[in-house]
């Protein structure tokens, strides 16, 4: 495997050496610059496989450094690094970023995004678009690939800096595996259809809404689900995942629905809402 090129960006000394320490690989040239200005003049003379732009020492912030690198590198993948901002995240996601991720960085998910980042294809610009930005009402399309999934769940975590740690752990599993359903036998890991995802937030819940491209399905008739496991054969679902080559699973719906507050489907089985009730703050 070829040698990959990463610039990382930001004025701090300890966010570097947190930030090295995660992505240190052999296979992998990590390039140091603490100045924005020192950023974009190594940028224009070498090229990179991921930037990661935080803030410089210079005031050239991760979001204004992600639209000057697009003039000098326009396919480049960037990862924005800022403090705690559902804004700032959306702005990055608009403006193409790969990912936005709040500091301090939390260093195994944003090792993790690196290399998803590193190893994706070339078409990955539009695989999530922000189509609504507001606080309360964040609409997002997803291109049905696993890798958007990921991309799309880390988003939303980054929208809910003021949800507990506990909570926030139900809802991206929820979502996460309600979303992978919409993106594998909805849209049937099609990558020129997309999901329809809303998250919609009021003073005492959050509210999401999946809805896939794909014709709907009956829940009383989901062989490859646990919901469908006869009594005396609990693990019946593993065993026609396995012979309908699917990866394994099968547990989504059942755990997205003792996880959440309220899960509903509608009548085709193509749309799904579910409920978290939260004392945001706490």
């Amino acid at each position: 495997m070829s040698e990959r090129s990463l610039l990382v960006l930001d004025s701090d000394p300890a966010v570097h050496q947190v930030i090295s320490q995660a992505l240190n690989r052999d296979d992998r040239k990590i390039q140091n610059v603490y100045d924005g200005r020192d950023a974009l003049a190594y940028l224009r003379a070498h090229p990179c496989d991921l930037v990661v732009a935080g803030q410089g020492r210079n005031g050239l912030g991760g979001l204004k450094l992600l639209r000057r690198i697009r003039s000098i590198q326009p396919d480049a993948k960037i990862i924005v690094t800022g403090e705690p901002s559902p804004e700032h995240a959306l702005d990055a996601m608009r403006a193409r970023a790969y990912s936005y991720f709040r500091k301090p960085l939390a260093p195994v998910p944003f090792a993790d995004m690196v290399h998803q980042a590193l190893q994706s294809s070339s078409s990955w610009q539009n695989d999530v678009k922000v189509v609504s930005a507001r606080r309360e009402w964040v609409s997002l399309e997803v291109r049905c690939k696993i890798q958007a999934a990921e991309r799309a769940v880390h988003l939303v975590g980054e929208l809910e800096p003021e949800m507990p740690r506990e909570t926030w752990d139900d809802v991206a599993t929820a979502f996460r595996e309600l979303l992978l359903n919409a993106i594998e036998h909805g849209g049937k890991s099609d990558a020129r259809k997309r999901v329809h995802v809303r998250l919609l937030r009021t003073s005492r819940e959050l509210i999401v809404h999946v809805h896939d491209p794909g014709k709907g399905f009956s829940l009383e008739a989901l062989p490859h689900s646990a919901l469908s496991n006869p009594e005396d054969s609990p693990t019946r679902h593993v065993e026609i995942r396995a012979e309908n080559g699917q990866r394994p699973g099968g547990f989504g719906i059942l755990m997205a629905r003792n996880l959440v507050d309220e899960l509903i489907y509608n009548e085709r089985g193509n749309e799904v809402v579910f409920i978290k009730y939260v004392t945001w703050g706490q």
